[in-house]
């Protein structure tokens, strides 16, 4: 047998305090100004008294999904390869219930890390049908 012991005795350990402060702080700098990247976020926290490295900063926002909001090259040119769906409901008016449904998916800021939130919208009624916390 060919085991590598050292990925054999290996027990994962959950992000320290200071890593899951340290998020939750560029989660609140990143909703302020969803355009800052990292290089402004990394600068916001050296304002803030945090000596943080900006490629510790890319590496957190790129595993909590954060990127920054700038307009990208030829915005105004179709990509030609992508399909063209159209609206469905463009003259349908949500007139009873139960007749049109939506979703929709977002995630919630805890203590420990992040939970997803699934839930399923009546559009006539604006209630909630179903949701899921994941």
């Amino acid at each position: 047998m060919h085991l590598n012991r050292s990925s054999l005795y290996y027990q994962p350990q959950p992000p320290s305090a200071e890593e899951v402060a340290l998020k939750h702080r560029i989660d609140e700098i990143f909703t302020q100004c969803p355009f800052y990247g990292y290089r402004k976020i990394a600068e916001q926290l050296h304002r803030e008294g945090r000596a943080v490295n900006k490629k510790t900063v890319a590496r957190y926002m790129q595993e909590m999904g954060l990127a920054a909001i700038f307009p990208g090259p030829n915005l105004s040119k179709r990509a030609h390869q992508a399909g063209i769906f159209p609206y469905l409901l463009k003259n349908i008016k949500a007139e009873t219930s139960d007749h049109i449904w939506g979703i929709d998916i977002t995630y919630i800021r805890l203590h420990g890390g992040w939970m997803y939130l699934v839930a399923v919208l009546d559009w006539y009624s604006r209630y909630i049908v179903s949701w899921e916390l994941r």
